[in-house]
């Protein structure tokens, strides 16, 4: 999954209530008040961690 940074706590507080290590890929956060550019730099930010993720 994808998130921002600032979700760290509570994914992690979340993943120990459900017994489950989810793998996350963080992003920097806010994402709401990116200008689409920069939404697209974080998206292929992320997109590249995937797939190097999935390849190893």
């Amino acid at each position: 999954m994808v998130a921002t940074k600032e979700f760290k706590r509570a994914a992690a507080a979340q993943a120990l209530s459900l017994g489950f290590e989810p793998n996350i890929i963080w992003v920097d956060h806010p994402i709401q008040n990116r200008t689409e550019a920069e939404l697209c730099q974080i998206a292929d930010s992320a997109c590249a961690e995937m797939l190097q993720r999935l390849t190893g």
